[in-house]
């Protein structure tokens, strides 16, 4: 017989590990392919002009067209879905109603994430991932590909699909035209939201 203390830590570190997905599990996952990633980036990216630690959110009718979309500033280094999944559950609240009564999804969310780094897949980005996924299923929508959008261009993960234009730094050339000067005399876009 054992007597002593368990400690909560291996539980709490099991947890986080299951709120974080892969590109090998994403790619299992039944994630509708973008007909024209370039296309679709590039109007998100005119939209909400992202600059590195910003995520678009965007809810796509089953014809393709965009329905609403929402830009947010999210804190860096976080790894576990469950802060981003309620995140990006409280910007699509305030965007577009939930289809919950529906018997099937009909549409579809689609997220892109600019950040700095390598276009490859990262610890945070499983985070997105998991939490896009958990997202869509609570507002009753299809969850729809991830984007990273780095200095190095953009990436689909789970696709191997991949761009140069636009990239992370696009933003800066036309900043100046929507966004609001920081303390520091940066340029940073300002938070958006559309409904369609």
């Amino acid at each position: 017989m054992t007597i002593g203390f368990v400690t909560a830590t291996s539980t709490a570190t099991a947890s986080r590990a299951t709120r974080n997905l892969e590109p090998a599990d994403w790619t299992g996952a039944v994630v509708p392919l973008l007909a024209n990633p370039r296309d679709v980036i590039k109007d998100l990216h005119a939209r909400h002009l992202p600059c590195p630690s910003t995520a678009v959110v965007a809810v796509y009718d089953a014809d393709g067209r965009i329905r609403a979309s929402a830009s947010f500033t999210g804190r860096g280094g976080v790894v576990d879905g469950w802060e981003r999944r309620n995140a990006l559950l409280s910007h699509l609240r305030r965007v577009i109603p939930h289809d919950l009564r529906l018997r099937h999804p009909v549409r579809t969310a689609v997220l892109l994430v600019c950040r700095d780094g390598s276009t490859g897949w990262t610890e945070e980005d499983g985070a997105w991932m998991w939490g896009l996924r958990d997202a869509c299923v609570l507002h009753g929508l299809r969850c729809g590909s991830y984007v990273a959008l780095t200095g190095d261009g953009w990436s689909v993960i789970g696709e191997n699909r991949t761009g140069r234009t636009p990239n992370a730094t696009s933003w800066s050339r036309r900043a100046a035209t929507a966004s609001a000067p920081l303390s520091s005399g940066t340029p940073r876009p300002l938070p958006r939201a559309a409904v369609l």
